[in-house]
């Protein structure tokens, strides 16, 4: 079968490779075309619109990337309507992949969609128009089967949350990370918003002079960005592509709030939730939840 399969951030990534390689198992001649990034090109998948491309969040960041976000779906169209799947795998990321399900289903293309948006949470005006656009919806979440159910009428498949079996199934390789206790700050997957935090978070822990203060660096990004920020906090330490192996060991956590923040949660550390927004998408989030 040929798959086209589209996750636009490091979350997505990280779900969608473990799909990619469920679907190898079970077919071994599967055609993945997909969005993502590097676990998913390492799982299989043929990348042709890397997710670094794609993380823009917050009103006024989404308005002032629109013309590149239009381009991005009016080519994704193209793109899948040249490649012909058999099926299309959403995963997660709504505000880009709810506009391509109601095109490819009005094309006569079959939409599966993995991670529901949390319209429990808001935005739930969605819903009417996922039910027509999506053929088969699967939610990680316990709860959310019943809610769609019992508030939609809209039979949907739980099959578990992905990070709760990577976790379980992790096993540390590397020693310690310091002789002394850790504290790790996992800063987010998108530039702006690392940007924004990660020198309030190294401020904050810079206090901590009998830790270690390890910062999680996003796959995605170049490790140059980071340099000016790190620079100025030279007890600091980083880490790449060992984000588990950092969270094993720490005491303590300041993260991002999202993903990781379950992740954190799963491995048992303590750990402080924070988030900082563009100012005006501040006040226009705040309105709106």
């Amino acid at each position: 079968m040929k798959y086209y399969i589209i996750a636009g951030e490091a979350s997505g990534d990280l779900h969608g490779s473990r799909l990619v390689q469920a679907i190898k198992q079970q077919d071994n001649a599967a055609d993945i075309r997909a969005w993502g990034g590097d676990l998913m090109q390492a799982a299989g998948a043929d990348i042709v619109k890397h997710m670094r491309d794609l993380a823009f969040m917050g009103f006024v960041e989404v308005l002032t990337h629109l013309r590149t976000i239009l381009n991005n779906i009016d080519w994704c169209k193209k793109d899948i309507a040249s490649f012909k799947p058999d099926v299309l795998v959403l995963v997660d990321y709504p505000g880009f992949n709810l506009r391509i399900a109601k095109w490819a289903k009005a094309s006569g293309i079959r939409v599966a969609y993995y991670i529901a948006p949390q319209v429990w949470a808001w935005k739930e005006n969605r819903v009417p128009d996922m039910k027509k656009s999506i053929d088969k919806m699967l939610v990680i979440l316990p709860f959310e089967k019943k809610y769609f159910h019992d508030k939609w009428n809209w039979d949907v498949d739980y099959v578990g949350h992905p990070l709760v079996e990577a976790v379980k199934h992790f096993k540390p390789k590397l020693e310690a990370l310091s002789s002394k206790p850790v504290i790790a700050l996992l800063p987010g997957s998108r530039k702006q918003e690392i940007k924004t935090k990660l020198p309030i978070m190294l401020q904050a822990a810079s206090g901590f002079t009998n830790y270690q203060v390890v910062v999680a660096k996003a796959p995605a990004i170049d490790d140059g960005f980071y340099q000016q920020m790190l620079q100025d906090f030279p007890d600091a330490v980083s880490v790449k592509h060992l984000t588990y192996e950092l969270l094993s060991q720490a005491k303590a956590a300041l993260v991002t709030s999202g993903t990781a923040t379950l992740e954190t949660a799963l491995f048992g550390v303590p750990q402080a939730v924070c988030y900082k927004a563009n100012p005006i998408s501040y006040q226009i989030a705040k309105r709106l939840i």
